[in-house]
């Protein structure tokens, strides 16, 4: 049975939008640290400073994808909902079995 999406909650994409983002954010971090890790270890056969800072990426990036995440959110929903409510929304197939 197909369905018409025509409307989207801005807090609700927001929240989902900013989770999504987080995750995304911690894998950068990750590769962030991980690859300034590498890179020290090999070319300078030493640590310093910089790779104790990269690690904070692991906090640093999530957070900072998650704000992004919201606030895109906050503005992508109105700007869905004025563009189904001139179009009709999303035909969404969605099986009930």
């Amino acid at each position: 049975m197909p369905l018409r999406l025509k409307r989207i909650g801005p807090l609700f994409f927001a929240r989902l939008l900013s989770l999504v983002m987080a995750g995304y954010g911690l894998a950068a971090g990750c590769l962030y640290a991980f690859g300034g890790l590498l890179h020290d270890l090999i070319v300078t056969r030493s640590l310093n400073a910089g790779t104790a800072l990269a690690f904070l990426a692991l906090a640093g990036m999530p957070a900072l994808f998650a704000a992004a995440g919201f606030a895109a959110g906050c503005l992508g929903a109105p700007i869905y909902n004025g563009w189904a409510r001139l179009r009709g929304g999303i035909m969404l197939d969605i099986d009930t079995e």
